[in-house]
């Protein structure tokens, strides 16, 4: 079949050379701007850089696509050959003109991006996890009363029936009376200083700069649903009340019960309410992560840990000072363990960068050094011997199961220094009155005949260090040397201890593990010039309510006088009690 002739005047009906162009009309640019639309959005969302990439097209005249699609839409009795020879054939300013539609829409654009940009940043800000509610039991009000300042940005609620309960357990002069007195005076000046209290209370008004959340208190009454098996005039259920209520009411936000009643968490748990322990009072979670005062180094210490060594002796000890990367590992006053062919025993007396300085010890496991007729019987004994005869050590904890020696070494060392070298005076004990079963009830006469009973361990133990071996006439020098003895130990009560002194004296603190660390910041600041305080406990025999291991006063300061220049802690790990105490330790 011929081809169709080809016209032969097309540039007498398609010549646009004359024709002035028309400036685009607000219809026509609303028209782009729905077209460009994708472009924007995705060059708002895209940096700097790609805005950039998408202006190039435009300021390039030869974007032959566009011209080439105006032209069809002007023109369509051309076929595509002869369109495509008159785009080659026309001038470069008409592609300007297709263009200029384009030019004018994205030049506002390069403003939008901050604007875009302070959006998602306030879109960030609100999408943050908002702060917390804190439904407080009252059992975390009397274990801790500065809980109100413990919970950082988030808020806290208390229901009606924790008030109550506060107002039950004021009176008195217990522990827990006076924690519910001092919540009690710091409720009454928040409420002082707060407006209406359907807005929250700062909890920063007192001075707490931690606290920036709000204090709510229970203002209305609140229907709550609980199952029917749980009565509400029971106040632990009262609380669950209240919590399931303030979940349905503030939905979005988290609201948790916080108790220290095992048995209350299990119970929010199981009506689907979220519950947790009060944390803030506990030093590790982990206990087997507390500072034991020992470290052991491998046997290769000398060959391959330690760069350079320098040594000197002074005041009958030998020093060495070591360098290298493991220095970084030591803590002052710490013990240092090395086994092998090249055995060390030593005390970190300086820490550095890269260097530290050990101390080698004196050896209580000879007969010569021995304190008061004892000596060590295992590395962990002479390393709590030389805390406990070190003038320069004003504070020693000692950590051990049941028959490990704390009690003993003690004492042993506490007699050596009163009525020996006479560094004190005298040798205070006291302990936490605990039963282990049910109370014996009041007990007569004073002070000291009343902790009496509960001394059985002091009696045990000097028993042991007033052995005497010799002749006939011994029974003697036995009664007239526990006389002396007694004269110089005093039994002192927790109960009075507030507000006294303690110059030069030997305080000892037995089953410490029992005390909270309020009672423990209590005794260790009775402590005046020249006393030595140690306190002796087993975490693991825990007779207190709501006393953990983690929260425990004695693995309070345990934890923190780690690392002060004067205090020392040493835990004792095998038992030397007797081969029964031993085995029964371990398996029961």
């Amino acid at each position: 079949m011929p081809l169709p002739k080809m016209p032969t005047r097309p540039a007498t009906l398609l010549d646009m050379s004359t024709v002035k162009p028309a400036r685009p009309s607000r219809s026509a640019g609303k028209k782009t701007i729905k077209e460009e639309s994708p472009i924007k959005q995705d060059t708002v969302k895209g940096t700097q850089t790609e805005l950039d990439g998408f202006r190039q097209p435009i300021a390039e005249p030869q974007a032959v696509p566009v011209a080439a699609e105006t032209t069809i839409v002007e023109s369509k009795a051309l076929s595509k050959t002869q369109d495509t020879a008159e785009s080659k054939s026309r001038p470069k300013g008409r592609g300007k003109v297709a263009q200029a539609a384009p030019l004018t829409v994205t030049a506002p654009e390069v403003e939008k991006p901050s604007r875009t940009s302070s959006t998602n940043s306030r879109k960030k800000k609100t999408s943050q996890e908002p702060a917390k509610l804190f439904v407080l039991d009252t059992n975390v009000l009397l274990h801790d009363p500065s809980c109100l300042f413990r919970f950082e940005e988030h808020d806290i609620y208390l229901p009606m029936m924790t008030l109550e309960e506060l107002d039950h357990q004021k009176k008195g002069l217990s522990e827990v009376a006076r924690n519910a007195r001092q919540v009690s005076r710091w409720l009454d000046e928040l409420v002082g200083k707060a407006g209406r209290l359907e807005d929250g209370i700062p909890l920063n008004a007192l001075g707490h700069d931690n606290a920036t959340g709000k204090l709510f208190f229970q203002t209305t009454a609140i229907a709550s649903k609980l199952p029917v098996e749980l009565p509400m005039a029971k106040a632990d259920n009262h609380i669950l009340g209240v919590v399931r209520a303030l979940q349905e009411t503030y939905e979005p936000r988290q609201v948790v019960l916080v108790s220290k009643d095992i048995n209350m968490r299990l119970k929010a748990r199981a009506l689907g309410l979220h519950a947790e322990d009060y944390f803030n009072d506990q030093v590790l979670e982990d206990t087997d992560l507390l500072y034991t005062g020992v470290l052991t180094l491998p046997e290769d210490f000398w060959n391959r840990q330690v760069k350079d060594v320098e040594s000197w002796k002074q005041a009958g000890m030998t020093f060495y000072r070591i360098k290298g990367p493991i220095c970084r590992q030591f803590i002052i006053n710490q013990f240092i363990r090395v086994d092998g062919a090249l055995p060390l025993h030593a005390q970190v007396r300086e820490v550095g960068s890269d260097t530290a300085v050990l101390a080698t010890l004196r050896d209580y496991s000879h007969a010569k050094h021995n304190v008061w007729g004892i000596t060590a019987r295992n590395p962990e004994q002479n390393f709590a011997l030389n805390l406990l005869m070190d003038p320069e050590c004003d504070f020693v904890s000692l950590l051990g199961q049941a028959g490990t020696g704390k009690t003993l070494l003690a004492l042993a060392a506490g007699l050596t220094q009163v009525l020996e070298t006479k560094r004190y005076s005298e040798i205070i004990m006291t302990r936490v009155t605990v039963p282990v079963g049910d109370d014996i009830g009041f007990l007569p006469g004073t002070e000291e005949e009343k902790m009496q009973p509960w001394m059985g361990a002091l009696e045990d133990n000097l028993e042991v260090l007033n052995q005497v071996d010799g002749d006939s006439g011994s029974d003697w020098g036995r009664s007239s040397t526990m006389d002396l003895i007694r004269s110089k130990i005093k039994i002192k009560s927790l109960n009075f201890m507030r507000g006294r002194t303690f110059l030069n004296k030997y305080l000892i603190i037995d089953e410490a593990q029992n005390l909270t660390p309020k009672q423990m910041k209590t005794l260790i600041t009775r402590a005046g010039p020249g006393t030595k305080v140690v306190c002796l406990g087993n975490i693991a025999q825990i007779d207190t309510p709501y006393l953990t291991e983690s929260s425990s006063g004695l693995t309070y300061v345990v934890d923190r006088f780690k690392g002060w220049p004067h205090a020392g802690h040493v835990t004792l790990q095998r038992g030397e009690r007797s081969r029964l105490a031993d085995y029964a330790a371990d398996v029961l």
